[in-house]
């Protein structure tokens, strides 16, 4: 009865990683702000449920860090401007949609294609 139970976790534990999603690679972001708007771009790399990578657009160049589970992305990433926070939900294998918080810039939402 034991090893029932341990096969069965074991397997939905194996079943609910495949389903995560993998967001490795270069991404083209549309971002909407109370303050503007811009589209940057990011490149991920994703190990597991923990991302890093680089944001690249109005701000300059910075180191991303974050996380994917199942279907929900959250990512990060600071400068001289402050912190901009992104938390989003991947709608199929390349795209992702959700909010963003710039800080004193502001909030709004963006919208991504993965190239």
């Amino acid at each position: 009865m034991i090893a029932r139970m341990k096969t069965l976790v074991l397997f939905f534990a194996l079943a609910t990683a495949a389903l995560a999603a993998d967001i490795s690679g270069k991404w083209s972001f549309s971002v909407v702000l109370d303050a503007g708007s811009g589209n940057p771009s990011f490149e991920f790399t994703q190990s597991g449920e923990t991302v890093t990578g680089m944001y690249h657009g109005q701000f300059g160049d910075a180191k991303v860090t974050g996380t994917v589970k199942g279907d929900k992305v959250e990512f990060s990433f600071g400068g001289d401007a402050g912190t901009a926070k992104y938390s989003g939900t991947m709608d199929g294998a390349n795209k992702m949609k959700g909010t963003v918080d710039y800080g004193e810039i502001g909030k709004g939402t963006f919208t991504a294609t993965k190239n």
